[in-house]
């Protein structure tokens, strides 16, 4: 996730990751989710003169953005896709492993911004939520057509709504006489189910629900999950991996994984001989997530939730 400032679009947790990706010339660096180019731009310049970045984003409007932004470096090849192709794209460039990859799991400012994205609920547009807009399913389209139960659910798993159930059942109470096409027709329906608490006093009603369609609309779970599975392969001896996330569940999966690269041992419990050779895989830079600090979070208050881990491949 990137804030607008007067001299740029500055990542949340930017500085802090670029740190730990080590940049140094004359290597390659991937920057998985260019949104604005705040990461692209601070790797280009440590990684000057000779050091290459290849930037990726679903979002096509980002793409071009980026491409704009940065039209006068040569280092820099962008291409529209997500993280988790890039393993093909690095096979279908030639570039083989890289040094370090960083990627940052929020939704762009301009992404949030725009009330045609329809990810916003402080702003009417379509209900959309649509990252990459090839994908064929809108947020409208899963609210007006899942089932109370599996609505339900959706909400509870993915935005860890304790109101989910109440929540869609409102969504399905109001469907039957009008479908939702709108942000704020959905915002405010979620805002007359659940009661005014010390929690929805500091967040809207209707983040969690917001949250838990998009991340469905997009399968960013899924997505995360077949980038880790892959991207070891990706990185070349003494790599760096860097990952941005803002969602429980996205942490988690990062911090798990990360931690069963850094197991002198990776075999199953009830396996009687280690088959692993006994050697780690990765080595933790981050023994616990880094956090923003509260001037951080005073610039840019969706920074809040940001966590930041990085692994170092051996």
């Amino acid at each position: 996730m990137e804030t607008k400032s007067p001299v740029g679009h500055v990542p949340v947790l930017g500085k802090a990751a670029v740190d730990l990706l080590g940049c140094s010339p004359g290597k390659l660096y991937v920057d998985g989710t260019v949104g604005g180019g705040g990461y692209t731009e601070a790797i280009l310049q440590r990684s000057a003169p000779d050091g290459r970045v290849l930037g990726l984003d679903w979002d096509e409007e980002a793409v071009e953005r980026v491409r704009e932004r940065f039209s006068h470096e040569p280092r820099l090849v962008l291409r529209k896709a997500g993280f988790s192709d890039l393993h093909a794209i690095l096979e279908e460039m030639h570039w083989g492993p890289v040094h370090g990859i960083v990627i940052d799991l929020g939704v762009s400012t301009f992404q949030l911004d725009d009330p045609r994205r329809g990810f916003s609920f402080l702003r009417q547009g379509p209900l959309d939520m649509r990252m990459d807009l090839g994908i064929s399913e809108t947020a409208a389209d899963l609210v007006n057509s899942l089932s109370q139960e599996d609505l339900a659910n959706l909400i509870f798993r993915l935005g860890e709504e304790r109101y989910a159930r109440p929540i869609a059942r409102a969504i399905v109470t109001r469907r039957r006489r009008k479908p939702f096409t709108g942000t704020l027709d959905l915002a405010a329906v979620i805002e007359t189910v659940v009661p005014r608490t010390r929690d929805t006093l500091r967040i809207h009603p209707a983040t969690r629900t917001f949250q838990a369609l998009r991340m469905a609309v997009n399968q960013e779970l899924e997505s995360l999950e077949a980038f880790l599975s892959r991207v070891l392969g990706d990185l070349r001896s003494g790599g760096r991996l860097c990952v941005v996330s803002f969602h429980s569940l996205e942490d988690r999966m990062v911090k798990d994984r990360f931690r069963s690269w850094a197991r002198s041992c990776r075999c199953p419990e009830d396996l009687p001989v280690c088959r692993c050779e006994g050697r780690p895989l990765g080595k933790l830079l981050t023994r616990k997530a880094v956090r923003p600090d509260p001037e951080e979070v005073k610039r840019n208050p969706r920074a809040r939730s940001a966590r930041l881990r990085a692994v170092e491949k051996i």
